[in-house]
């Protein structure tokens, strides 16, 4: 185990996730801080700067691209190595933009126990100092949101085709489908209210050039 110079921090707002990821790290012996969505994650950054943070990217408040472009700005918290982990920004293109972000590795869930501690592992004894020059407002924001608009096409996908089967469905298979249904549409409320936050800050980005 390698043994780092602060705690770690993960940031995830599926408890039942955050807790499997920190009793993984803490039963290797790793001091370990919690935190739901990026805001909480800066509070505890504040208090202690960590020496490595693990964050989903799919969050409410401030989701895990935004911590890391905000983390990157700063110079005091520039250099801190960051792992993404995420079960909804899988497709190439999420991973380009979260390592052009500055993170070190991407990590899709469901997460497996041994290839998550060997990368933990590998980041903390890295020998060359992490530094990672953030990039600049317009790219991050544009980039940002085609990611965000790539993901809610998809996510109305999926809801079309749900739609479409549900009908199909004896009744004793359609409470689960209606329930995933129900989650999937919470997960599009989700992006889009993201989606409207960037369009705003884009449009108050682009009046002040």
């Amino acid at each position: 185990m390698a043994i780092p110079s602060g705690p770690l921090l993960v940031v995830e707002d599926m408890p039942n996730i955050q807790e499997l990821l920190v009793v993984t790290l803490r039963f290797k012996g790793y001091p370990v801080m919690a935190a739901s969505n990026g805001q909480e994650a800066l509070a505890l950054i504040e208090k202690e700067r960590p020496a490595l943070i693990i964050t989903d990217i799919l969050m409410p408040k401030m989701d895990g691209y935004a911590l890391v472009q905000t983390l990157r700005k700063n110079p005091l918290t520039r250099p801190i190595p960051v792992i993404f982990l995420s079960a909804t920004y899988v497709t190439p293109e999420d991973k380009a933009f979260a390592l052009s972000l500055g993170a070190v590795r991407f990590l899709e869930k469901p997460v497996d126990t041994e290839e998550f501690l060997l990368t933990v592992a590998e980041v903390l004894t890295q020998s060359r100092p992490f530094s990672s020059e953030p990039l600049g407002d317009r790219e991050f924001y544009t980039g940002y949101h085609q990611r965000l608009e790539a993901k809610l096409n998809h996510k109305n996908q999926q809801i079309a085709r749900t739609e479409r089967l549900l009908p199909t469905l004896p009744p004793e298979q359609r409470p689960s489908f209606e329930s995933l249904l129900a989650e999937e549409r919470l997960q599009r409320q989700e992006i889009q209210t993201e989606l409207d936050e960037l369009f705003l800050l884009l449009s108050n980005f682009e009046r002040k050039e």
